[in-house]
């Protein structure tokens, strides 16, 4: 679950946000706030599931801050951390929903129970707030089959624009011209192995209680069920909001809807989002962006909203036929090798050419691998000369290969190395976001750099941020900066400069805080590493 803490002791904010095992119970630390305005925003713009607040903070007290988001009804459990033992205070809390007040000094212990227990509080009513007989009830009476069936075929670009305008009538949907549109695939991960409640063929099932969640959940997005396919949420923004924040907020609301299909079906889901905002006319191409982002959970593993990101020279394209060439195409999309050479040797086994009596017989064929590799790299613009190096020569006098063994080991180089293009390009992708990361940790060491900040800054979702950072560098993003600062700050010791400098120079503003925080990472003090 998520937690925001309120604090405007900064010294103690930071040590309620690193100095507690949150991670080991499952809370996730979405931001800070020393101000009730600050609140206020980071509440409205990461719909927090947990609020750790103190009361006497400047801007709005920590009362207005508890009493707004109760009237916003937010699935927020609020836990009050304040100094004032009045009864007044209590009880105006307990009037705003408050799950627990405690009393500064209140120990880490006490603190670490009363927001478990919140989480356990809120999880218990999200379980009964989507209750199977609840689900099977939508199912039987509220699924709106027009609607549905509308944005089924909106999405897969089978209406011209005029249809788009009737049709949309015909169910009831304003669809703006001026509006910006924005398009998320959802879909449940794999059912794992050993998952005792549910089998693959649940899977309509599961898919139909994930439409249902997103509907709670996210109330201001068009939820669309395609069978046999993902679930697509459709946001509709105003046309003069900035595509960079409508995209930051879809970020944050899908991380939050992934979080409550866990909580409520105890199995993951993943997302893939589209790349920006687009027309009405642009929404088939960005439901095949986040189609296509989707199928990345091969890459970063389930649970996780993927941005998409368009691979350089490369043209977004939807698998549509599960057939063989299919499989092919979608082996080399992944860079799976391994299936790309046992679907080519598929096909190869069904093909004319093993049983081929004629050079004309063998060009047909050859023809025909020849073809099929050339749309499927044309699909994804990739450059085919390029990946058939010397083999491209064969393509086109096939009489100049020996036998039929030969051609056989000629498309298997070819498949591998489009397999090899696509992982070069991927990494060359991730290390780009990675490599923007740690400029950003560089040039900005005297200043406080959490995750969720510089997510917020790149446009893209945490979670997703902090899987690639550890897949690229094999450490967690907090570990690295906390290694970078106290190596910097080891450094300008060593060179002279005085303990308050140095902790300046890497964002403590707090001697004492410095002091432990150094003491715990290099086994001494500050003072002892000084010449």
């Amino acid at each position: 679950m998520n937690l925001l803490i309120v604090e405007d002791e900064i010294r103690l904010c930071n040590s309620l946000a690193n100095n507690m095992p949150w991670e080991q119970h499952g809370i996730e630390i979405v931001g800070m706030a020393h101000n009730g305005l600050d609140a206020l925003d980071l509440i409205e713009r990461k719909k927090p599931e947990l609020l750790l607040l103190d009361i006497s903070i400047p801007g709005a007290d920590g009362l207005t801050v508890a009493r707004k988001v109760h009237e916003q009804r937010l699935m927020t459990k609020i836990i009050i951390l304040s100094g004032h033992d009045n009864f007044t205070y209590a009880q105006k809390a307990l009037e705003f929903g408050v799950s627990k007040y405690l009393l500064k000094p209140a120990g880490e212990t006490e603190i670490m129970e009363a927001v478990l227990h919140a989480a356990e509080q809120l999880r218990r009513e999200l379980e009964l707030k989507h209750s199977q007989e609840a689900l099977q009830e939508i199912w039987r009476h509220n699924l709106p089959n027009l609607q549905n069936n509308f944005f089924i075929h909106w999405l897969n670009g089978k209406f011209v624009e005029w249809e788009v305008t009737r049709r949309s009538q015909d169910v009831q949907l304003e669809l703006d011209r001026e509006a910006r549109y924005a398009v998320v695939a959802v879909d449940m991960d794999p059912v794992p192995e050993e998952e005792t409640r549910f089998t693959p063929r649940d899977l309509p099932v599961l898919q139909f209680s994930l439409g249902s969640i997103a509907k709670e959940v996210l109330p201001d997005y068009w939820v669309c069920s395609d069978p046999g396919g993902a679930t697509a949420l459709i946001y509709k923004a105003p046309p003069d909001k900035d595509a960079n924040a409508v995209m930051l907020q879809i970020n944050t609301d899908v991380t939050r809807l992934l979080s409550n299909v866990k909580e409520c079906l105890k199995l993951t889901a993943s997302a893939g989002i589209c790349r920006t905002t687009g027309s009405r006319d642009e929404v088939p191409e960005l439901y095949r962006q986040a189609v296509r982002a989707l199928q990345n959970r091969i890459v970063y593993g389930g649970n996780i909203a993927i941005p998409f990101r368009e691979e350089p020279g490369h043209k977004p394209v939807l698998p549509t036929d599960p057939n063989l060439e299919k499989s092919l195409e979608i082996a080399l999309q992944t860079g799976d090798e391994a299936k790309a050479e046992e679907t080519l040797d598929q096909l190869w086994g069904m093909s004319g050419i093993v049983r081929a009596e004629s050079m004309d017989d063998v060009q047909e064929n050859v023809m025909f691998f020849g073809a099929l590799l050339i749309r499927i790299m044309q699909k994804q613009g990739w450059p085919f000369k390029e990946l058939a190096g010397d083999d491209f020569a064969f393509f086109l006098n096939p009489q100049s290969l020996g036998n039929k063994e030969q051609i056989h080991a000629m498309l298997l180089r070819v498949v591998r190395r489009a397999a090899a293009y696509v992982k070069k390009e991927r990494m060359s992708v991730s290390h780009q976001i990675v490599k923007q990361l740690l400029g950003i940790v560089e040039e900005e060491m005297d200043q406080e750099i959490s995750l969720h900040q510089v997510a917020d800054r790149l446009f893209v979702n945490s979670s997703y941020l902090s899987r690639l950072f550890k897949q690229e560098t094999g450490k967690s993003f907090s570990a690295y900066v906390i290694e970078r600062k106290m190596e910097r700050a080891k450094a300008a010791l060593l060179d002279g400069a005085k303990i308050g400098e140095a902790a300046a120079m890497v964002g403590y503003h707090d001697g004492s805080y410095f002091t432990r925080v150094f003491r715990k990472y290099w086994g001494v003090t500050p003072g002892e590493v000084r010449p």
